[in-house]
């Protein structure tokens, strides 16, 4: 049995952890609410966007003329894999390693074992787990996270378009938590080159656009802004995901803490009562033997 001194450095030590993991769980949930409100209103205009391009991509010759349509053999294929860029967050990360493992082994096994499959990591984690398992991560950006806007996606999408239409990959995908609430996230895979246009409902099929200046110009810049436009919406989605998973995580080891906390105390208490009788005992035994 541990000493008292012992089991009380313990008590203080975990409670002096149970505060930090209260702070992070607040901090957290404060930057979540920024996140959620970043994607909320994101998500509309991309469904707009996405079904705009479906429609017109279907009435016009323009759009399965573009570079970024073409269906070619798949040789080399470019995997974006979104992750964070700090831990503390349950199997936030782990669960998009295990995922784009599982979509390479699923799809491009071939490939992966010609060495033909690259990872582009978006997230320190994500490189860290995937480099150690063997997989070619050619770049990884970190430090998104902090300065998450539009301007420094659009470099990293001019990147991953000007490799497509230089034909160095011939497919791209992008795999993400989606953030289906607080406690919740969903590994989501997108294709995102080449685009494939969804299936226009007849309500939008029946949409008539008046194209200014033509539809040739419209269609060369909606596509490259909505390809753009899906890796950001996939890096709000993840930053939504790791501040829910991350608060999740502090909560459930706040609690963990508590419950340490209770159990040290009673063990505490019980080796405290443990001396104190043993000394009552040693007294009454020297008092007996003085009278003896």
């Amino acid at each position: 049995m541990a000493s008292l001194k012992e089991v009380r450095n313990r008590i203080v030590s975990v409670n002096s952890t149970q505060q930090i993991t209260k702070a992070m769980k607040m901090v957290s949930a404060a930057k979540l609410r920024r996140a959620q409100d970043a994607i909320h209103q994101m998500r509309p205009y991309a469904k707009k966007l996405a079904e705009m391009i479906a429609t017109v991509s279907a009435q016009t010759e323009a759009g399965a003329e573009n570079p970024f349509t073409e269906v070619r053999e798949i040789k080399r294929a470019l995997i974006l894999v979104v992750t964070s860029d700090r831990g503390l967050c349950g199997a936030f990360n782990a669960n998009v390693g295990k995922a784009t493992m599982a979509l390479v082994q699923e799809k491009y096994a071939d490939l992966h074992a010609a060495g033909q499959v690259e990872i582009l990591s978006l997230g320190k984690k994500g490189a860290e787990y995937l480099s150690r398992r063997g997989y070619n991560v050619n770049e990884a950006h970190t430090d998104i996270f902090t300065r998450l806007n539009f301007n420094n996606v659009r470099e990293i999408g001019d990147a991953v378009l000007a490799s497509f239409t230089d034909k160095k990959f011939d497919v791209v995908e992008v795999i993400f938590n989606y953030s289906k609430n607080v406690a919740t996230q969903i590994i989501q895979t997108e294709q995102l080159l080449p685009l494939v246009a969804e299936e226009s409902s007849e309500k939008a099929s029946s949409v008539d656009y008046i194209f200014e200046p033509s539809e040739e110009k419209i269609i060369s810049e909606l596509i490259p802004k909505s390809i753009k436009l899906s890796i950001f919406r996939a890096l709000l989605e993840s930053n939504s995901s790791e501040h829910g998973a991350r608060m999740t995580a502090m909560d459930k080891a706040t609690d963990n803490a508590g419950e340490l906390i209770k159990a040290l105390k009673l063990e505490y208490n019980r080796s405290r009562q443990a001396a104190i009788t043993k000394e009552i005992l040693e007294i009454v035994g020297g008092a007996e033997a003085l009278s003896a």
